[in-house]
């Protein structure tokens, strides 16, 4: 009896390592036409290639005043990027937006420990201060809770 066929499963005549070295290659193809595309392209922006199928090259930047100049200026590009060997069969560049990437900034936590000379004199500034908040919070300074 034979096994069902699943459509969306591999076959046996492809095993994983050869899937991962064919994305890794098409990943490195990727990259080498953005090498070639970006001086090419409006400036200044960091254009990457995420993928060129059927003559389509899908390329995505961060700036939207210069994907909308790619845009408006779609032929041009095309005429002059199709001159590149690896592009010849270009016909459309379909642009995304690209989240910019920011580094992570962390909060910077200081400690700030108040003399002892200094909480003393906070606590008896709270005691001739007759407003009560005010005197809370003057307390809760000296304590260097918060």
């Amino acid at each position: 009896m034979s096994e069902p066929k699943n459509v969306f499963q591999q076959t046996r005549q492809h095993i994983k390592t050869g899937n991962l070295s064919f994305l890794k290659k098409q990943v490195a193809d990727w990259q080498k036409l953005t090498k070639l595309i970006q001086p090419l392209l409006p400036q200044p922006e960091q254009w990457q290639v995420v993928c060129y199928q059927y003559g389509i090259l899908t390329i995505t930047g961060e700036n939207q005043a210069m994907i909308s100049q790619l845009g408006y200026l779609q032929k041009q590009y095309i005429s002059q990027l199709s001159q590149i060997h690896e592009l010849q069969e270009l016909q459309k560049i379909h642009v995304l937006i690209r989240a910019k990437t920011r580094p992570e900034i962390k909060p910077i936590k200081t400690a700030k420990q108040i003399t002892p000379a200094a909480q003393e004199m906070l606590h008896n500034a709270a005691a001739f201060v007759s407003d009560p908040k005010l005197s809370q919070a003057m307390l809760r300074l000296a304590s260097n809770k918060k």
